[in-house]
């Protein structure tokens, strides 16, 4: 995938396996929103942070299952110095999307909804990352620190 838009991805890795949830059907939507909300509390994130990482996995994972025509969710746990946090990356093979800066701007959709969920996922994390290329699918990965 080539084009890309978003802060720098600069993280040091744990050791932990990640874990890849299927997101096939509004349950697995759910389901990994769940896993989100678990591996934050594990962290001990604020209940405002685990609220801000959660929103954005809901939106995102929303968005890789209605526009994406379904993909996977990869949760990884992050270690830096004394900073823990969480990666998650949203992947599809769908239709892509053409103009990834139109895309990020609040009110543009291309369904029934609000228009709110790229932004708004954006300005949710500490970091975001967005590749996509039409015909091809699109991965978004994005990070919460504590």
């Amino acid at each position: 995938m080539e084009p890309s838009l978003g802060r720098s991805l600069d993280w040091v890795m744990s050791s932990l396996t990640p874990e890849i949830l299927p997101l096939k059907t509004s349950n697995d939507v759910v389901l990994a929103r769940q896993k989100v909300r678990q591996r934050a509390v594990d962290l001990r994130f604020s209940l405002v942070d685990q609220t801000k990482l959660v929103t954005a996995a809901s939106e995102l994972a929303r968005n890789a299952l209605d526009h994406g025509k379904g993909g996977q969710m990869t949760i990884e746990i992050l270690a830096n110095g004394t900073k823990s946090g969480l990666r998650l990356i949203f992947e599809d093979q769908g239709p892509g999307i053409a103009d990834i800066e139109q895309a990020l701007k609040d009110g543009f959709t291309t369904g029934s909804g609000m228009g709110l969920g790229l932004g708004g996922s954006k300005r949710l994390v500490n970091e975001f990352s967005i590749e996509s290329q039409v015909g091809k699918g699109t991965r978004i990965t994005v990070a919460r620190w504590r």
